[in-house]
């Protein structure tokens, strides 16, 4: 899937969540396309192939309402970039992974501050970072760039 195919598939979901949760919808297409690689990496089962609808590549941690499929993922840990098996959550669709998603941002007191800047895309991704969301350390940065190179902020407008 290329990059425009990928922002107008999800444009529509990223914009409920927007006015349901207050999370910019620039910020959501910005992380769903970079941690799923604009829809080309989605985590799906090793054995199976199946997939997991799971474009934010969102961990399963033991006993909650999702299946899961077991996939390889890259991890930055101790200043190295590091392949490892993990369990991913499995979803129907790519809104009940936006929805997840955004349950999880809601329910974390670390993201507070992030909310408090939910009118600036920018600021938003910073804060996120500073709250420990991704392992890269140029996870914000990242964002930004997505952002920018695609003008989210003016298509989401």
């Amino acid at each position: 899937m290329n990059p425009e195919d990928f922002i107008n598939k999800i444009k529509p979901h990223a914009r409920k969540i927007q006015d349901k949760y207050d999370i910019p919808a620039p910020v959501i297409i910005a992380q769903a396309a970079l941690e799923s690689g604009w829809g080309r990496h989605i985590p799906h089962d090793k054995n199976n192939k199946e997939s997991s609808n799971n474009i934010f590549g969102v961990k399963h941690h033991g006993s909650e309402k999702y299946d899961y499929v077991v996939s390889d993922t890259t991890e930055y840990v101790n200043g190295r970039w590091i392949t490892e098996e993990s369990k991913f959550r499995k979803y129907e669709s790519w809104y009940e992974s936006l929805e997840d998603y955004a349950s999880f941002l809601i329910k974390n007191n670390r993201y507070e501050k992030s909310f408090e800047h939910a009118d600036d895309p920018y600021r938003f991704a910073v804060e996120l970072q500073k709250a420990g969301y991704a392992t890269d350390p140029e996870y914000a940065n990242k964002l930004i760039s997505i952002i920018n190179q695609y003008d989210l902020v003016k298509k989401l407008a």
